[in-house]
């Protein structure tokens, strides 16, 4: 018995080795690619635009983004649960916000759809991009991956909500021609779009939080779940994250005309440019789900990938919307026949997909299918 007692508490408290995962220092890129991103925009400011610099400030914001992502996700793990989730959350949803906006005030009305086009892409990229790649590299390395079909399924019915009441009901509304929203439908569909986003963050973090936890008992908890950061590092990382953010919208104002002429030089359709900035927002969730997939944590990787896609829409559309209003720019927000279709099988795919709590590489390879058709008549409509 004695032998026990003192066994217990080395099985309960971590072994003195046991290095934080947030120390007291901060990674040089974390506070280097801000700063970079900055030295950047001076010299744009100064130098005016080039093939180079234009080159630069592209590979610039994307690792700028990774950095903010970072801190974000400091800060999260510091001030704890709801509140963590919503940090990153908020976080991303200001790149992508601050990059289409950036455009929409450049381009004035040629940008009516771009806030669609983004919107769409994001659901497209999680739904089928990330989670297929994740299915299809878990059920290779893992045979059958188990995840919590309660969880699952709560956020496909805020996800199905959403995507039709924001990029299919403006189709079949008659105040205003066109698939638009008049400025009463809009209003109350970024209102909609909120309540729902935020009950959903409710649910997942406070009511029923357990729905979205690792499947097995022994969570198997990383470091930086075990070890907040210090109360030092959560201030830098506040600092930097604004920084990093300030710094990515000055420079996607600063790329938008490249990417026009490059775009309209390839000759594909401008939807493509939503593409790219949802592409870019979610690059380091994408990431993180995939590792997540690799070492069998699929709970994880769904959080993830359907998380981005809630948030892209249940805040992107409020935001954009209120910016359309202020800035007194044309929003259209309904989807054409082929994306409609695109998304109704993409609902219909999570429904099956998600109807059980284990899946292999098939419904993996199903989703890359419908992933890739949609990359195709994007470009190729």
């Amino acid at each position: 018995m004695k032998g026990d007692e003192e066994v217990a508490p080395e099985r309960t408290s971590p072994p003195p080795t046991t290095a934080p995962t947030h120390p007291s220092r901060t990674p040089w890129w974390a506070w280097a690619w801000p700063i970079l991103a900055w030295v950047i925009l001076i010299i744009h400011f100064l130098v005016g635009a080039n093939t180079f610099i234009a080159l630069t400030s592209a590979m610039v914001l994307i690792v700028t983004v990774f950095a903010a992502v970072h801190h974000a996700e400091v800060i999260a793990h510091r001030v704890g649960e709801p509140f963590g989730t919503l940090v990153l959350a908020i976080a991303v949803t200001i790149i992508e916000v601050a990059l289409i906006v950036s455009v929409m005030i450049t381009e004035g009305p040629d940008t009516e759809t771009l806030a669609r086009d983004t919107v769409f892409a994001a659901v497209m990229i999680a739904c089928n991009g990330i989670l297929g790649l994740c299915l299809l590299v878990g059920g290779m390395r893992h045979y059958e991956q188990s995840f919590r079909v309660q969880g699952a399924n709560a956020t496909l019915g805020v996800l199905a909500a959403l995507t039709v009441l924001s990029l299919v009901l403006p189709n079949f509304t008659t105040s205003l021609p066109g698939p638009v929203f008049n400025t009463p439908q809009l209003i109350f569909a970024g209102m909609v779009s909120l309540v729902l986003y935020a009950s959903f963050v409710f649910v997942q973090t406070v009511r029923h939080r357990k729905y979205f936890l690792p499947v097995d008992s022994d969570l198997d908890l990383d470091e930086d779940q075990l070890s907040p950061p210090t109360g030092r590092t959560t201030a830098i990382s506040s600092v930097l994250l604004l920084t990093a953010l300030f710094a990515v919208v000055g420079i996607a104002e600063s790329l938008t005309p490249a990417l026009e002429v490059v775009i309209h030089h390839i000759g594909v359709p401008k939807a493509v440019v939503g593409i790219v900035i949802s592409s870019l927002v979610l690059l380091p969730e994408g990431l993180a789900a995939f590792r997540a997939a690799s070492i069998n944590r699929l709970q994880t990787s769904m959080n993830l990938a359907l998380g981005s896609a809630l948030a892209s829409i249940g805040l992107t559309i409020p935001a954009v919307a209120a910016a359309s209003l202020i800035l007194k720019t044309p929003l259209s927000l309904g989807l054409d026949a082929k994306g409609e279709i695109l998304l109704s099988l993409t609902l219909l795919l999570l429904v099956i997909t998600l109807g059980t709590a284990r899946t292999t590489v098939l419904q993996g390879l199903v989703h890359l299918v419908i992933f890739s058709v949609f990359l195709f008549v994007s470009v190729v409509p």
